[in-house]
């Protein structure tokens, strides 16, 4: 029976996922962090790479690694991932796209839902007793029928797209350029959007390309009834600058599942009352990071048997 191939992970990874890694593969879990020493006895053997979308896979770790054919990430994002040096290299980075593109979408929705309603304010005005002692909460806004603005328009920020038409939202969005096959209105960038925008959602990929594309800047164009949605990357806010317009009132609030320090969120942030916080949980749903996982697998199983990969990222495509 043939040896198993060395893998090695780079993070903490799904308790759906490493099982099946434990079955396929010599796994060597972080142990580039744990044990440097035991890590550069095992680095020439180790021929592929599983991670998450928040793992940092940097050139030097890359260069230790001199049979590397293949980074299989689990998730979308990629922006960690020193993808050049794994070119260089002659490995393929993959991710998986696609698979959680319906569960995003809906969790975009539901932070606009909750945050235009005020949802969790709501939940703990009745179980706090307020509702009794003090009477009803303040009015909320309507979403149905509201101006969307999309910075990002993939298949995720198509799938928010489909769903908001059905709430009667006019839609626009911005990008690099205008994606071929969309009707919607194109902006060649984020103030003009969020000028004209009663709900602003984030769905573009992070790096340093898009790194605070949404700052002070955009955030007063989008306006004190304005609220900011931010289902990508933290990198892409500008923080600091959220906060001080949540602060000031010079947006109307925001639904947020990703931040610049995840999971240390400011407290400043935390304090902020008409901000829904949920912990970076776009895809997490069973059925969804399964789905994830297998194809996390599959890129790996494919890569090593001599096959193309499944979905690898857009610059290892052939």
């Amino acid at each position: 029976m043939p040896a198993a191939i060395p893998l090695l992970t780079a993070a903490r990874l799904s308790s759906l996922l490493v099982p099946k890694l434990d079955a396929a593969f010599a796994v060597h879990d972080r142990l580039h962090e744990t044990d440097p020493t035991a890590f550069a006895a095992v680095a020439p053997t180790i021929r592929a790479i599983a991670a998450n979308g928040e793992s940092k896979i940097p050139a030097e770790l890359i260069a230790q690694l001199p049979r590397l054919e293949i980074i299989s990430v689990m998730g979308v994002g990629y922006d960690g991932v020193d993808v050049a040096a794994a070119r260089a290299r002659g490995a393929v980075v993959t991710h998986t796209p696609d698979v959680l593109n319906d569960d995003v979408a809906d969790l975009a929705i539901g932070l606009m839902l909750s945050a235009a309603r005020q949802l969790p304010a709501a939940d703990r005005h009745v179980r706090s007793g307020q509702w009794a002692a003090s009477g009803p909460m303040p009015l909320g806004r309507k979403m149905s029928g509201a101006r969307l603005g999309l910075v990002g328009m993939g298949r995720i920020g198509q799938a928010i797209a489909h769903r908001a038409a059905a709430f009667g939202m006019s839609i626009a969005y911005t990008s690099r350029s205008p994606r071929a096959g969309v009707t919607h209105r194109y902006l060649a960038d984020p103030v003009a959007l969020a000028a004209e925008s009663d709900f602003l959602v984030v769905i573009t990929p992070g790096g340093a390309a898009t790194r605070h594309l949404i700052n002070a800047e955009v955030l007063a164009a989008l306006g004190d009834k304005g609220i900011l949605i931010n289902v990508a990357r933290g990198s892409v806010v500008d923080e600091a600058a959220l906060i001080d317009a949540l602060e000031r009132g010079v947006i109307g609030g925001a639904g947020l599942d990703v931040f610049e320090r995840e999971p240390d969120v400011s407290e400043r942030l935390r304090a902020i009352p008409h901000v829904v916080l949920s912990p970076h949980i776009g895809s997490a749903t069973t059925q969804t990071r399964q789905a994830m996982a297998d194809l996390v697998v599959a890129n790996l199983q494919a890569r090593l048997g001599g096959r193309p990969p499944i979905s690898p990222v857009p610059e290892c495509q052939p």
